[in-house]
């Protein structure tokens, strides 16, 4: 990929240098893209697939409608098969053993993590994990880690993005050992594509996530 083309970040696209490529197809999503750049791209006669995934099933999904819009359908749905396969093994496994609460913060200063209407909550329930701040009523809620320490995390796991977590923010959590996670040492620094990418990065989040609970 270094040899390809640079053409802006998500948010700031640099849409004459797209239209420049012509390229035959642009992928883009809801969450991270602007409606307004994929409107102009369209109205340039640029095709553009707009993805939405909110549950991991629906990010397996999408490897084989990829593999449609592209025209690669036979290539994709044995992955989406493989990825469905074990994912129903993930499911039935779960169901034998008591999920343990867990916080994911995806921003620090401030603090913000995840409510239940979120692809990332659906990973860590699959995962073992019960989200502590699923019934917050914003997607993507700010909180306070004394706020976090009320709710007694079993598991903390710090991604390494959106926000960059790295061991020395472990710190953040000294000053509050009566967290279980915290007493237990069960806070993980873990890989962010695990928790945030769908697609085929979901067989290897299948594989990591699941232990740590």
């Amino acid at each position: 990929m270094a040899s390809k083309p640079k053409v802006g970040g998500e948010k700031d696209p640099d849409l004459e240098a797209i239209r420049a490529l012509a390229p035959d197809l642009v992928i883009a999503n809801i969450e991270e893209n602007r409606r307004e750049d994929v409107e102009r791209l369209r109205a340039w006669g640029i095709p553009v697939y707009v993805t939405y995934p909110r549950t991991v099933w629906e990010g397996i999904q999408l490897v084989r409608q990829l593999g449609e819009v592209t025209g690669r359908l036979e290539a994709a749905e044995p992955l989406a098969r493989d990825l469905e396969r074990r994912y129903r093994e993930i499911v039935a496994q779960a169901g034998a053993r008591a999920k343990l609460r867990v916080f994911c913060p995806i921003w620090r200063r401030p603090y913000m993590t995840i409510n239940r209407d979120t692809y990332v909550h659906d990973m860590l329930a699959l995962a073992g994990g019960a989200n502590v701040f699923a019934d917050r009523p914003e997607r993507y809620p700010t909180v306070t880690l004394d706020e976090v320490a009320a709710e007694r995390p079993e598991v903390i796991l710090l991604p390494d993005e959106p926000y960059r977590f790295r061991k020395a923010h472990l710190a953040d959590f000294e000053p509050y050992p009566g967290i279980p996670a915290v007493r237990d040492g069960r806070i993980h620094l873990v890989d962010g594509k695990l928790l945030c990418w769908y697609g085929p990065r979901i067989g290897e989040a299948l594989e990591a996530l699941p232990p740590l609970f």
